[in-house]
Order: C-alpha cells, then sequence, then structure tokens
C-alpha cells in the first residue's frame, strides 16, 4: 500500500505508536525508528538488526525533552541546536519521570540523542507531539549490521523490508551517503568521536601549505583525507572496510571528492599494516597513476593528526602518547601502549606497555577472557577458578591458550593498552563477550567510582630505551583487592587512576630527558572522558600543555589527517616509495 503527503506521515506515525518499526529517509541515508520508551519495541529491533549491545541513538523534539532524560550543560545545549546537529552523549539521569527503554543503551550511562535536522523529522515530531505518548525516538542507521547504510529508495525497498514494518521515502536523491556525527564535550569543547554529517567535507586548516596528498586511512572506523595548498578535506565517515559494500563506498567517495575539489593526488599516504584493505587500494591506485607512495606508522599517524589539527608546525617534536586497542608497529607486532618522541617527519619509541600473548589473535579483542588469561600469566597468576574470566572460558579453551601463549602460536605479541582495559573490564565481571568495538572499554568506564582516590602504581624502569611498562603490578594490585572484597567500580577506578599516573611519570620522566613539555593525547582510548578527566589535571600541575583533538576523532576515524602531513613531510625529505608495490 502506497499513501503519500500528510497522510504518510501520520500513517508512519501510527506505526511507531503501536510499538513497530520504521524506515525513514533522511538527510545521508534511511534510519530505522521505533519509540524510543517502548522496550518491547527497542528489544524487537535489536533483534532484526542482529545488534545485541551496541547502544541506539536517539531522536528527540526539543532541549526540554532531552533534559527530561539527561543532564544537558550549556556547550551541549550549543552542540545540539549547532547547524551541523550532530548525536551527542549525555549523561542519562538516574531516574527520570519515564524512562527510556534500558534496552536502547544497555549498562551505559550515557545516552546519544540528536535534534530533528530535517523538515521531514521536524514534521514527525509535530504529529507524534499531537499525543502525550511518545517523547523520544531510536534513530539507528538504516542497514543490515556491518554494511553501508542504504540511500536509494529501491535499496530500502529490497533490503529494509525484513528489518522495518513501514517505509517512508521521499523524492529527493541522495547522492552521497553519510553517518549521523557523533559528539562529546569535555572541558567545554567539542570532542569529535565520528566526524561526519555536518562536518565533513568542511577542511581542517593547516598550519603550511601541503601538496596534493591522498591519505587512505585505516581499517576500521576509515575516513581518507585530500590536501591541497592549506586545507585538508576529510572525508564522512565511511566505517569498517569488512566487506564488499564499504570498499565500494570508499572507492566512490574518493572519486567524489577528487572531482567535487578538483585534487589530483601526486602522493598517497597509507597505513604500513600489509592486509589493509585501505593499503591494498594506496598500493593499486600507485600502480595505476605512477605515483610516489609512504607508509606511515599507526600510532605515529595518531599523533600527526593531534598535532596537525592543533596547529603545530613540527619546529620542535612533542611527547606523543598513543593509546588504542591495535595497530601495526614497526617491528611487525602489534602496538597500542605507546610513548613516542615525535614530530611530522619521524618518531622514537620511548616507552611502552610491555608486550603479552593475544591468543587467537582477533579473537582476543571479541572475547576480553582470552587477554585477561594472557595478563594473568605475564603476572606469574594462575587462573583462579572463583575469578570471572574462568566462567567465561571452558577447560579445553583455557587449555588451548595456554599452549597458545607457551609456544607462541597464532598469538601475536600486543603492547595494547585497549586490550588491558579489555582485560580488567574481564576479570571484574563486567564484559566477556565483546559484540562492538570497544564494548569492554566502555563498560569498564561506566562502573568507575567517582569518590575512589586510590591508585594502583606502575613500576617504571630506572633505567632503559625504551622504557618497558610492565602491567604486572597493576593485576596484582587488581587481584589482592578483589580477593578483599572490594567492589567493582572502586577497583574501575583505581585501575584509570593508576593510567593516568602512569602517563604523567612517564611524560615527565620524558621531559627530563628532553627538555619537551607539550604532550599530544592520541587513540581510541581517549575517548574515555573519565581517564581524561583523571589524566589533564596530573600533566597540567608539572607544567605540562596538552594537546587534545576537538576538530577530528582521537580514534581512527582521525588517522588519515595524521597519515596526510607526515607522508608530505617525510616525501619532502625524499623519504618516498618510488618502487610500484607488488
Amino acid at each position: 500500500i502506497s499513501i503519500e503527503g500528510d497522510a504518510a506521515i501520520r500513517s508512519v506515525v501510527a506505526y511507531l505508536q503501536r510499538g513497530e518499526i520504521a524506515a525513514i529517509k533522511g538527510l545521508g541515508g534511511f534510519h530505522l525508528a521505533c519509540d524510543a520508551l517502548n522496550e518491547r519495541a527497542v528489544a524487537e529491533l535489536r533483534a532484526r538488526k542482529h545488534r545485541v549491545a551496541k547502544p541506539f541513538a536517539l531522536m528527540m523534539p526539543d532541549l526540554d525533552t532531552i533534559r527530561q532524560f539527561c543532564y544537558c550543560s550549556e556547550a551541549e545545549a550549543r552542540l545540539l541546536t549547532s547547524p551541523a546537529a550532530p548525536i551527542v552523549l549525555l549523561e542519562r539521569r538516574a531516574d527520570p519521570s519515564t524512562q527510556i527503554a534500558l534496552s536502547a543503551a544497555p549498562g551505559q550511562n550515557t545516552l546519544g540523542v540528536m535534534l530533528p535536522y530535517t523538515p521531514l523529522h521536524m514534521l514527525l515530531f509535530e504529529v507524534l507531539g499531537e499525543t502525550d505518548g511518545l517523547k523520544a525516538l531510536i534513530m539507528t542507521s538504516g542497514n543490515h549490521s556491518e554494511e553501508p547504510i542504504l540511500t536509494e529508495n529501491e535499496a530500502a525497498r529490497k533490503h529494509l523490508t525484513g528489518l522495518a514494518d513501514v517505509i517512508l521515502l521521499h523524492n529527493r536523491d541522495i547522492h552521497i551517503r553519510t553517518d549521523d556525527s557523533v559528539m562529546r564535550v569535555f572541558e567545554g569543547h567539542d570532542l569529535p568521536l565520528r566526524r561526519s554529517r555536518g562536518y565533513a567535507p568542511y577542511p581542517v586548516h593547516l598550519p603550511y601549505d601541503m601538496p596534493s596528498v591522498l591519505a587512505v586511512g585505516g581499517e576500521l572506523k576509515n575516513t581518507f583525507c585530500l590536501t591541497r595548498e592549506r586545507y585538508a578535506f576529510m572525508s564522512h565517515h565511511i566505517g569498517d572496510l569488512s566487506n564488499y559494500e564499504t570498499l565500494r563506498s570508499f572507492e566512490l567517495g574518493i572519486a567524489h571528492f577528487e572531482r567535487l575539489f578538483r585534487i589530483q593526488p601526486t602522493l598517497i599516504a597509507y597505513d604500513l599494516h600489509p592486509d589493509y584493505l585501505a593499503a591494498r587500494y594506496a598500493r593499486n591506485r600507485a600502480e595505476q597513476d605512477h605515483l610516489p607512495t609512504v607508509g606511515v606508522a599507526h600510532h605515529h599517524a595518531h599523533v600527526g593528526a593531534c598535532m596537525a589539527e592543533n596547529g603545530l608546525k613540527g619546529d620542535a617534536p612533542v611527547i606523543g602518547v598513543s593509546f588504542d586497542g591495535t595497530g601495526y608497529g614497526t617491528d611487525g607486532t602489534i602496538w597500542g601502549g605507546e610513548f613516542l618522541i615525535a614530530d611530522y617527519e619521524g618518531f622514537e619509541r620511548a616507552a611502552y606497555l610491555k608486550p603479552v600473548a593475544l591468543p587467537g589473535g582477533d579473537a582476543a579483542a571479541r572475547k576480553p577472557a582470552r587477554i585477561a588469561l594472557s595478563h594473568l600469566i605475564n603476572a606469574g597468576t594462575p587462573l583462579d577458578p572463583d575469578l570471572p574470566p574462568a566462567a567465561a572460558l571452558s577447560e579445553t579453551e583455557r587449555t588451548i591458550i595456554q599452549r597458545q601463549i607457551e609456544r607462541g602460536l597464532n598469538a601475536p605479541l600486543t603492547s595494547s593498552m585497549g586490550r588491558l582495559f579489555d582485560a580488567v573490564a574481564s576479570l571484574l565481571g563486567l564484559c566477556q563477550i565483546s559484540t562492538f568495538e570497544g564494548e569492554a572499554a566502555m563498560a569498564l568506564e561506566t562502573v568507575v567510582d567517582p569518590a575512589e582516590v586510590g591508585v594502583y602504581h606502575w613500576n617504571i624502569p630506572a633505567l632503559g630505551k625504551p622504557l618497558i611498562l610492565d602491567p604486572a603490578p597493576v593485576i596484582h594490585s587488581l587481584l589482592a583487592d578483589q580477593r578483599r572484597g572490594m567492589d567493582a567500580g572502586r577497583i574501575a577506578a583505581r585501575f584509570h587512576n593508576g593510567v593516568a599516573r602512569l602517563i604523567t611519570e612517564v611524560c615527565l620522566r620524558l621531559h627530563r630527558e628532553t627538555g619537551l613539555n607539550q604532550v599530544a593525547l592520541s587513540g581510541g582510548v581517549f575517548q574515555n572522558v573519565t581517564l581524561l578527566k583523571k589524566t589533564l589535571p596530573l600533566l597540567r600541575a608539572e607544567g605540562f600543555e596538552v594537546l587534545l583533538h576537538r576538530l577530528v576523532p582521537p580514534n581512527d576515524g582521525g588517522l588519515a589527517l595524521g597519515q596526510a602531513v607526515i607522508a608530505y613531510h617525510q616525501w619532502r625529505r625524499g623519504r618516498v616509495n618510488h618502487e610500484v608495490f607488488g
């Protein structure tokens, strides 16, 4: 049945009020919508999308409604009502008069909320406002999980029929798909988590002229970057390059940007990981167009992005703290807990977390209990059967994992701080199966007791270049508190306090050696606002100038900016690959 005009909007509203699911065409693609206060409707949407726990975004009609459910500062209100109209993560109220469905953001103390930003959204809420019942809608991307957001009417009819009970279309074509941007506010300033609709392709202004560089970004949270003169044009969010559809969206996006901005690349920058699909694109493109290329180390790119958006010309290095879940290191191992002395032309690995085995490789990121077992073995501590990870692993799994670690079979080494957060979440029983990236770390941040001032101390070696930072003392202290019956919130706080203290003490050591006093914090771990709140006062009290991300995300969504500026400086020094990749 096809209905047009005002009747179509009223029909969709009736579906939503009955607890059914609607696909709604927006500005950059389709959303799937349902009543955010209806637990059954939200659970049904999760089941249809096969999305177990990843938080859904919400849309509410105005700031007054948002403040019924969330705390909203003036800075957050400014961001919500800005022309970009992003999703903003807000602290949820513990006991609002009417509760958002718990399954909208399971286990989280924040909600991702946006205001209506198209006339169609406003018409929907105008009709919804005629009754008192429905105050908020789930508004999640209109696609199957891990696929790009749908943009075409016929594709929506074909692919969303099983997900939605009704589809609301319009006749305005969407030429470039773009997901909603996601932001937080920290210290009154923007902290981007996903830079897309409303922000891309607005350029990042650079402190120096650039040639035409194409930087292809990473594999996860992919964005690409094209530069010209003093402008870095960052793309919209492409997503994880895990299937043909997303890779095709990436390729089409690059072609569109090159036409739109009339940029013909003279240099291509890529991540060093040999298996990244974006890097393969770079190799093929370089061969096709006979272009030089520059490979950029993952964590160097993170620091470079932070330097560039903060306007640093590169006259002097910075202390770069690059913490994330995974990134290919120059030694062929997986990095992620790095202290770098870095400028645009190069870096020195000054300190890093002691590498531990990652049993099963990527499987350890999906099963935090695996990395918890690895950290227990590194600490010389047996897996107590009463510990939460023990229940998450069968006896056979434990035996296999121990053999993998002992023999180095399918157990690559990692210095990742992100994986240490996962291990602690597992040890506290907060997350044993990770259904989306960052789930375990988010669970750990959520339970932190803000009143706890205790610290888990790290033993920082007196000598060594680079410094190797062993997390074993942290694991020992955590287990001792756990045996004494300390609750998870206090332990989580002590862990966060300890990481903040570690960052400060290592930066002080490096300052004494180098005289540097600028610290750039980058990588996905620094999406953790609790960690930022604990770290920045310590660094500033020691006289450091701290550089944060305000324009591009600290996660891999900002990687391409760092690749571009580093590639340019290395190209200028003659450090390029003129040969075609094999």
